[in-house]
């Protein structure tokens, strides 16, 4: 699972039936730093997340797993991030 800020959202005038419902977010990776790492992808949320939120999410099989029945994604939503703490860093709030 890794950390991710929420940078836009996808509208869809036609989704796959499983997805009806669900949300689809843009986000972009970043470092526990909040740095942006590799390229932002589209997620399923999960969990109501908003623009501009630190998430955590996951990829492969596992994303699925996140939702009742069959949900076809590579990547889901699983968390909002209220605060990182890190070695030698003190916390940070999600800005």
């Amino acid at each position: 699972m890794m950390l991710a800020r929420v940078i836009g959202s996808v509208v869809c005038t036609i989704k796959y039936p499983a997805l009806e419902g669900y949300k689809l977010l843009l986000i972009q990776p970043i470092s526990k730093e909040g740095e942006p790492r590799g390229r932002p992808l589209v997620a399923v949320d999960g969990v109501g997340a908003g623009y501009r939120e630190t998430v955590y999410w996951c990829r492969g099989r596992e994303a699925a797993l996140a939702f009742k029945g069959e949900v076809p994604t590579e990547a889901s939503i699983v968390g909002i991030v209220d605060t990182i703490s890190a070695p030698g860093a003190g916390a940070h709030p999600n800005p």
